[in-house]
């Protein structure tokens, strides 16, 4: 198991989701709602969408008013960097490319700016581990 995906998810308090969906049989829906019941406070992002959970939904990450420590980014491999580069505008600590995405141009902007990076990981099942 990756160490720095379970500190991030034991350290983390704030987590942005982008891409989040508001079909319930979608991954990201159903990770929201099981971090949601896991304590953290979250912040969705889908220009689609005016609210998702009943939570207000942001256009970018550039749109959420408080600090974000996690984006948790549930959006195909190639459409991951412009949201990697917003992520380190707004300072989050952490990037979280979500099960089955990887990016080496993601990884390489993370490690460039001091960011913990995660990729190929599930933040609902890493944190499920840690209980």
């Amino acid at each position: 198991m990756n160490t720095t995906a379970q500190k991030l998810m034991q350290d983390t308090k704030t987590i942005a989701l982008v891409g989040i969906s508001n079909k319930p049989d979608r991954a990201s829906h159903r990770v929201a709602v099981y971090l949601m019941n896991a304590g953290y406070q979250l912040y969705f992002v889908n220009p689609q969408y005016k609210e998702v959970l009943g939570q207000p939904c942001y256009a970018s990450l550039s749109d959420i008013p408080d600090p974000v420590e996690m984006v948790d980014i549930f959006r195909k491999a190639e459409d991951c960097l412009p949201v990697a580069e917003e992520a380190v505008k707004i300072g989050a600590q952490s990037i979280w490319l979500q099960l089955g995405i990887s990016n080496p141009d993601c990884k390489a902007l993370a490690e460039k700016h001091g960011i913990a990076y995660v990729e190929d990981a599930c933040t609902k099942i890493v944190h499920s581990e840690l209980s």
